[in-house]
């Protein structure tokens, strides 16, 4: 598939990886629409880091992908549909499970209504390395077994099944893709990178964390980015879950000592209550098995972590006003 002219639904765009997806459908001259959440604010989140020529050349849609009837307006006359849009962040799914069902699972299903109904050529599904649980092998290969830790990866998971289900019983041509721990500029301050570097940034000298001891595989955004367009270009992939990540890790511990070398090398990082996961809801070691996605698509990452880690630095530098680093974000 060439993106030149095709018309492309991204949903969840305005979050952190949907929006550096968006800009590289962009930068290919697809015709993208990127919706986002519908707020009274007119915001459109991440989508406003996007450089002015980019910004303007998006139609941006603002709904929800709760509400079926609008989701098939928008997905008709697609070559192809991205679908991202989720909730994601694991502490509030503690909170909110119920929430998390509705979009995620709810969510899921009127999307996969709306491809169906309407014929769209090709759809991407958006899974989560959450779905596989603590590692039983390792590296995670697409055959894991899925173990629902958290009401979030719950809800992935019964997306995910959604969408394995459309293949099977009517064909859809839809692909999964399973990227494992993205980070880079955009990211929220409740992901580990982000919340890192943004106390150390705002002059702490105590960094406050959860559990130092998971091990997480990183994957750049801008890799990730280009995974999702690596599944979309391939036909062996319908029907298929494809991983996406580096098949390295860091544990937390080891990742903040190499931000605070970074940064500021007097900081100290200790592990608060409050951050913790319930014992048997945190996932200790997630390493990707990625040789899938090289073999059926060509796919494997390109930038180091110590370079992505810079270039997040600076980013969250030049944004801190936009941080708040004082409080832990759910």
């Amino acid at each position: 598939m060439t993106w030149q002219d095709k018309t492309v639904l991204v949903t969840g765009a305005g979050g952190f990886i949907g929006s550096h997806l968006t800009a590289a459908l962009l930068e290919r001259g697809a015709r993208v629409r990127a919706l986002v959440h519908y707020n009274s604010r007119d915001d459109c989140g991440n989508l406003r880091f996007l450089p002015p020529e980019q910004f303007r050349e998006a139609e941006i849609l603002k709904g929800d992908i709760v509400d079926g009837d609008f989701m098939r307006q928008v997905v008709a006359g697609c070559d192809c549909v991205f679908h991202l849009a989720a909730l994601i962040a694991i502490p509030y799914s503690y909170v909110a499970p119920r929430s998390y069902v509705a979009a995620n699972v709810v969510g899921t299903l009127n999307v996969l209504e709306a491809v169906r109904r309407t014929g769209v050529p090709r759809m991407v599904h958006t899974s989560t390395s959450e779905v596989y649980g603590t590692a039983l092998y390792e590296p995670i290969d697409e055959d894991h077994p899925l173990q629902g830790q958290s009401p979030y990866s719950a809800s992935k998971i019964g997306a995910d099944k959604l969408v394995e289900s459309y293949y099977r019983s009517f064909d859809l041509p839809v692909a999964t893709i399973r990227p494992f721990n993205t980070y880079g500029p955009r990211q929220s301050a409740r992901a580990v990178v982000p919340t890192i570097i943004t106390q150390l940034l705002a002059g702490r000298e105590t960094i406050e964390l959860g559990s130092l001891d998971p091990q997480r595989d990183l994957t750049y955004v801008e890799d990730t980015a280009k995974g999702f367009l690596a599944v979309a270009e391939c036909d062996a992939a319908i029907g298929q879950t494809i991983n996406v990540g580096t098949g390295k890790t860091i544990s937390v511990g080891e990742l903040a000592g190499m931000l605070v070398r970074l940064i500021n090398p007097a900081a100290k990082v200790v592990s608060t209550e409050k951050r913790v996961r319930p014992s048997k809801s945190e996932v200790m070691k997630l390493i990707c098995g990625n040789a899938k996605a090289e073999r059926m698509t060509g796919w494997r990452p390109t930038v180091p972590l110590d370079e992505g880690l810079k270039h997040t630095a600076a980013f969250l530098r030049t944004h801190l006003a936009l941080c708040r680093a004082d409080e832990y974000t759910v």
